[in-house]
């Protein structure tokens, strides 16, 4: 019996130290999480019409660098508005870019005609001509033969082609994505 009441006590009194060791740890200071703030830097750059791959990569590196500090200041900016400043960069991710071509008047669009820079991760448009892929898609052939002799009388028409509109200039967008801790 007194060794059923020793154990039992032994008991109690490791329970109630295991309690206090809860209560101690619970209330230890918890670790804050890191305030951020996102911003995505933006820069255009005047690129040739023609340039090559060198040219249009050193094009690109430029505006990617002035798209950082696009970036940097909209972070330092936005940190101010609501009483922090800008610490240390936490990530910085490409986010890549395009190239615009305008006509000589501006509200034309003109194709780019150079190599095209690296890029990145930028999404990649699509363009040139869809190929259908079945019959399906594909125009009907004439059943009868008065079908085809119905298209051949009709007189073809040479039909004017459009030139090509030179190029007034080209803009070459790069865009970063940073994240900056507050401090």
């Amino acid at each position: 019996m007194k060794r059923t009441l020793t154990a039992i006590l032994a008991v109690v009194l490791a329970l109630f130290a295991a309690n206090m060791l809860g209560v101690a740890v619970a209330e230890a200071p918890t670790v804050t999480a890191l305030r951020t703030i996102s911003v995505q830097g933006v820069a255009k750059l005047p690129i040739g019409q023609f340039d090559n791959a060198a040219e249009a990569t050193a094009v690109y590196r430029e505006a990617a660098g002035n798209a950082v500090a696009d970036g940097q200041s909209k972070a330092s900016f936005l940190a101010g508005k609501v009483g922090a400043s800008v610490a240390t960069v936490q990530s910085v991710v490409e986010d890549g870019g395009y190239i615009n071509c305008t006509s000589s008047g501006e509200s034309e669009y003109a194709e780019y005609e150079g190599e095209e820079p690296d890029f990145g991760s930028a999404p990649q448009t699509n363009v040139g001509a869809t190929v259908p892929t079945n019959a399906a898609a594909a125009p009907a052939a004439p059943t009868s033969a008065t079908s085809h002799r119905a298209k051949l009388q009709h007189k073809r028409r040479k039909r004017p082609t459009a030139k090509k509109t030179a190029a007034g200039s080209c803009k070459l967008t790069a865009q970063v994505s940073l994240i900056y801790a507050l401090g």
